[in-house]
Parts: C-alpha cells; structure tokens; sequence
C-alpha cells in the first residue's frame, strides 16, 4: 500500500471505531411528585409539592423539557415549566394572572435553578434556589424536595 492509502485506510479504521464506541447521552427523567420544604427570606419557613412531568417532543439526550407545579398551602398553584441538562434544572414558575397582572396581584413569580441528586436511600432530591424580582421589593429562597 502506498503511504498516502495507508494514511486514508487509518482514518476510515479510526472513524469507524469511534463511531461504534460513541453513545448517545439520555438524560434520566425527573418526573414525578416531590414533597419539599423551603425558606423564604420574606414569607419564612413553608412546604410544598412539586410535580414535573416530561415533554418528550420537547426533549433530546441530556436536554429535558418539564411542565413544572409547585403547589403551596395557603399560597397557591405555581405553574411554569422546566429546562433540564443532565441533573441540572432551571425552572420558572408563577401563580395566575389576575386582571392581568402577572403572578396575581402579589406579582409571586420567579426563576429557579436546582441540582438533583440521588440521596443515601437512592431516592432523587434536588436543591433550588430561587429568585423572585417583583415579589415584596425581590425575594429569594431555597427549596429541598425528595421524590415519593
């Protein structure tokens, strides 16, 4: 063989090989309900149940699309939606538009970003943080959920 066939049999070898070793990546699927409980640096100590479910058509590999509910005692359904890479998620959220204020007239609507993790007893949890910049002047918290 010439060098210059040599050099093109390698790379068609190599392309070939990486291509049998390459997987796609499939993010695993955070749906399901969570029972949390949070601290709101205006409203205080608070729980809750988020539900997220799966927007399949929306989704590919490690990127997932969410419908996302938080459901509050004596506050309300949040509702928004939730882009994920991996076990990364942000998540945003808002209770209804009344008269056409966002949020209600609270303005209560915000963006989160959350980490899951699996816990010692292999049930999936994740840590949000959270930023609301209309509610009270702005607001944070911190939300740690486990799946049932």
């Amino acid at each position: 063989m010439t060098d210059r066939l040599q050099l093109s049999a390698k790379k068609i070898l190599w392309a070939l090989l990486a291509g049998s070793f390459s997987v796609q990546a499939q993010a695993l699927d955070l749906s399901g309900e969570y029972t949390c409980s949070g601290i709101d640096a205006h409203e205080g100590q608070y729980t809750g149940t988020v539900t997220m479910k799966l927007r399949p058509e929306h989704s590919k590999g490690e990127d997932a699309s969410y419908d996302f509910s938080l459901t509050v005692p004596d506050y309300g359904v949040y509702r928004g939606h939730a882009a994920a890479h991996g076990m990364v998620a942000a998540m945003h959220f808002a209770l209804p538009t009344v008269q056409g204020e966002y949020g209600g007239p609270s303005h209560d609507y915000g963006t989160g970003i959350a980490e899951f993790k699996r816990n010692s007893k292999g049930q999936l949890t994740f840590r949000k943080f959270y930023f609301e910049p209309a509610f009270k002047g702005g607001n944070t918290g911190i939300e740690v959920c486990v799946k049932r």
